[in-house]
């Protein structure tokens, strides 16, 4: 009995290697042999047998890093994400600079729902420079900023959206990841309710046109109207309006806009934000420190709030209680580089020398950054500023 069972497996496994001839040679192939095999059959799109030999290849040369990254394209172009995420990070493993293989990995975390470790990996990429082909860079920065939408960053999504726009035009995928940012929805493209369709399409149509490069502000007025006309009671839908207005420089309009999202939803810390900037440009110091206050009671981890808060009481005199708010802000996010220029501001006023030289030389530093690590919402305000005093 077990004698005939052996011969039908040893019978079975000739016949497999019989029909996969690359297989069957494959154990008496020198590494050497196996890597010039490989590159051929990938460049003769054999890429069954390509993958074949590249596996063979790093089971017997385990640091074998070109091995590992044409093994881990091959699977992420044929869709086999977890092979290919394991064989990205066994390129990373060997290699001491793993280029844009933190884009695929990032890419292939995407595609198995590790949303975590891909926006890790996306964030470790954009630090170490957007390395990658042109059709990586777009695919690897529309997923980031789909990731950051759904982390809930959402100034930081729109703006490498806007820069994606400016290549691939009104695209239905790009107009509905802005729609979803705008609206600040914590969703991806596939997991939103239908429902919400409409109201997303048009958010992002106004975002669009609202972008820096495309500009048309006559078209995202136009949709944004439609917006708010259908959607008046909906949560984020005046906020959004408000900071599109924001953009045309029209203060009363946006501030009009921030009030009503307050109306709708009392809570909305970025809508109090909205406000307390307009009321700190104007002067109206009470209705600002109250508002801001406020946000920093209702999220106390919001950088931005605790930033407007000590702005606020730096306008009014109170230096030591706005260094203390400056400082958790500068804590929570430490690349916020207008946060460091006042904290440098209120140090100043208070004699603290060196400290303020210390916190002027970091805004600097940080100011020159470019990319998601220098935050969007300082460059946003910046462009804002910058367009209003051109007209």
């Amino acid at each position: 009995m077990y004698s005939c069972c052996m011969l039908r497996v040893f019978s079975l496994l000739a016949l497999f290697l019989a029909v996969n001839p690359v297989l069957s040679a494959i154990p008496s192939k020198s590494f050497e042999q196996l890597s010039r095999e490989a590159d051929a059959a990938r460049q003769a799109e054999r890429l069954n047998d390509a993958i074949t030999l590249y596996r063979a290849g790093v089971q017997l040369r385990p640091g074998w890093g070109e091995g590992w990254w044409a093994l881990g394209t091959l699977l992420y172009d044929q869709d086999r994400f977890p092979e290919a995420e394991n064989a990205f990070r066994r390129f990373v493993a060997v290699t001491p600079a793993p280029g844009s293989a933190d884009a695929f990995l990032g890419l292939c975390e995407y595609e198995t729902q590790e949303y975590d470790r891909a926006l890790r990996h996306f964030r470790l990429w954009a630090r170490n420079g957007w390395t990658g082909t042109a059709q990586l860079i777009d695919v690897s920065v529309f997923h980031f900023a789909l990731l950051l939408t759904h982390e809930g960053r959402f100034v930081e999504a729109l703006y490498l959206l806007s820069t994606e726009a400016s290549k691939v035009g009104n695209t239905p995928a790009i107009s509905e990841a802005m729609g979803l940012a705008s609206l600040r929805m914590r969703s991806l493209p596939e997991d939103y309710p239908p429902e919400r369709r409409e109201l997303v399409w048009l958010a992002g149509q106004a975002a669009f046109y609202a972008a820096e490069l495309q500009h048309d502000l006559a078209r995202a007025d136009e949709y944004a109207t439609r917006m708010e006309s259908r959607y008046n009671e909906t949560a984020d839908v005046h906020y959004f309006r408000g900071t599109l207005f924001t953009f045309e420089n029209k203060s009363n309009e946006a501030e009009r806009e921030f009030r009503e999202e307050l109306r709708v939803s009392p809570t909305h810390v970025p809508a109090m934000l909205g406000v307390v900037n307009i009321a700190l440009d104007g002067n109206r110091l009470t209705e600002a420190a109250s508002l801001a206050k406020r946000a920093t009671e209702i999220e106390p981890n919001n950088p931005e709030a605790h930033h407007l808060w000590g702005r606020v009481l730096m306008a009014t005199g109170k230096f030591q209680e706005s260094a203390q708010e400056l400082r958790r802000a500068k804590q929570l996010a430490p690349d916020g580089a207008m946060i460091r220029s006042h904290l440098a501001m209120v140090y100043s006023r208070l004699g603290r020398t060196q400290e303020a030289k210390a916190e002027a030389d970091a805004f600097l530093t940080l100011k020159a950054k470019q990319g998601v690590l220098a935050p969007p919402e300082e460059k946003t305000r910046h462009d804002v500023k910058r367009s209003g005093e051109a007209k």
